[in-house]
């Protein structure tokens, strides 16, 4: 994959004016702040999540999380979790947000999720089914939808009543990077006034004994969550008199192709974003790692040891698809309610051991929920 940077949106900054997160800390952006800045141990027992046996008795996971607690009864019997995550996550981003959304502007405001394979867990399942039941036609035509890729998308769209963009980028490991680059296009050409951006994922068997067999995760703790964030053009926001949360700055991402290794790679992807924002490595106060070792070898290449890093698996698990999602909120978390670092850069990067890299530059402020003046 070769991502060219587009002349109509090289220069657009992405201005986040409300997030939301799950996360093993809890639900919510405050909740997470909180359970980061104490450092506390967020695994569960796994036998909480799955009576099915898995290679790590720990995970980064929502025990007893059930959608109807959060988003009520009416509508949430047959939604996966996955899909319950993302609902309600894009509540959380609108709620944080100073945005108002109404019928003047619903059809401008959209949702654009990041993902692997859709949900793992009800494709698994309705696979299943086809084979266990006694006629493949009993199977229960009201669980297909969550199968399909758009689902969590499509139903935070529904449930939200938002009418503008509604995509799904399947991006595995780069997911979340994809999907921001995505809304940069999208804002960029005006197609839209403000999107929804993230990625979820959830606790599966199926994707933990994957990662354990595999033996290219950083970790063999499960993870499971996500984060939404409500980005807009960030100096669209500052001419109506609001001010972002956090600005995203530069995103870039792509393929080595197996021309290279995926350290290399990624290290050049480091310097085009610094250098499109015009930020010089020593400027940089964190970066937030995939965990993966390829992350280290490319940042000792192009930043040096003086910035703070954390990998993400130490803060939520191997979860993948929803793990650039996660460091992002990371970065968010550092700057909520704390004026000290504000203004302070902090880099995201990531690759996975297919040689897909990618890379972004944030800069946050202190300010606190909903106070954008």
């Amino acid at each position: 994959m070769t991502v060219t940077t587009d002349p109509r949106t090289s220069t657009l900054v992405l201005g986040v004016s409300g997030w939301g997160v799950l996360s093993a800390y809890g639900l919510g952006a405050d909740e997470f702040t909180a359970g980061l800045r104490t450092g506390r141990d967020a695994t569960v027992d796994a036998a909480k999540l799955t009576d099915a046996p898995v290679p790590d008795p720990r995970a980064y996971a929502l025990a007893g999380f059930r959608a109807r607690d959060h988003l009520g009864r009416k509508g949430t019997s047959f939604l996966d979790r996955r899909t319950a995550f993302a609902v309600l996550g894009c509540r959380q981003a609108l709620a944080d947000s100073d945005l108002v959304v109404g019928d003047d502007n619903r059809d401008r405001v959209g949702v654009v999720l990041g993902t692997g394979v859709g949900s793992l867990q009800s494709t698994s399942d309705y696979s299943r089914d086809t084979l266990v039941e006694e006629k493949p036609y009993l199977v229960n035509p009201i669980l297909f939808p969550n199968t399909v890729l758009n689902c969590a998308a499509g139903q935070a769209a529904i449930w939200h009543g938002l009418r503008g963009i509604n995509a799904t980028l399947a991006g595995g490991g780069m997911a979340t990077l994809a999907a921001l680059r995505y809304a940069m296009t999208m804002l960029g050409r005006g197609r839209a006034e403000a999107l929804l951006v993230g990625a979820m994922e959830e606790y599966t068997p199926h994707a933990a004994w994957a990662a354990h067999r595999a033996g290219d995760a950083p970790t063999t703790t499960g993870g499971e969550g996500g984060a939404v964030f409500l980005v807009e053009d960030a100096a669209a926001m500052r001419a109506a008199g609001r001010e972002p949360v956090a600005e995203i700055l530069a995103v870039d991402l792509g393929h080595t192709g197996g021309r290279a290794d995926p350290a290399t790679a990624l290290a050049e992807r480091v310097r085009r974003v610094l250098h499109q924002a015009g930020v010089a490595p020593d400027e940089l106060a964190t970066v937030v790692t995939s965990g993966a070792a390829a992350d280290e070898d490319a940042l000792d290449l192009t930043v040096g040891p003086d910035a703070d890093r954390v990998a993400i698996t130490d803060l939520a698990g191997n979860c993948p698809t929803a793990a650039g999602a996660l460091q992002v909120a990371a970065v968010l978390a550092h700057h909520r309610g704390a004026p000290e670092p504000d203004g302070c850069l902090s880099l995201i990067v990531a690759s996975t051991a297919d040689g897909s890299v990618g890379a972004a530059l944030l800069r946050g402020n202190g300010r606190a929920a909903r106070d954008h003046r």
